[in-house]
């Protein structure tokens, strides 16, 4: 689906957390998150910590449809 949207003209991200699933289906902008059960968040953290680390995962989202690419790209 990320691809049929991005020929559209809207960019899109895929925040997941297995990376070499988005790579096979062709995903161009990749943000890599925490975990299966809990993708963006870590229910071991406090809720501060998590609060964190959440806003740190959409802000690496935003930032990766900032940015032009050329090729599928991985946002470490």
């Amino acid at each position: 689906m990320v691809k049929e949207i991005e020929k559209t003209g809207l960019p899109v991200v895929h925040m997941c957390t297995v990376v070499p699933i988005s790579l096979t289906v062709g995903a161009n902008r990749i943000v890599p998150t925490v975990a299966i059960p809990h993708p963006l968040g870590d229910p071991s953290l406090s809720e501060d910590e998590e609060k964190k680390l959440r806003r740190k995962l959409v802000e690496k989202a935003l930032q990766s449809l900032q940015t032009e690419i050329d090729a599928q790209t991985v946002f470490d």
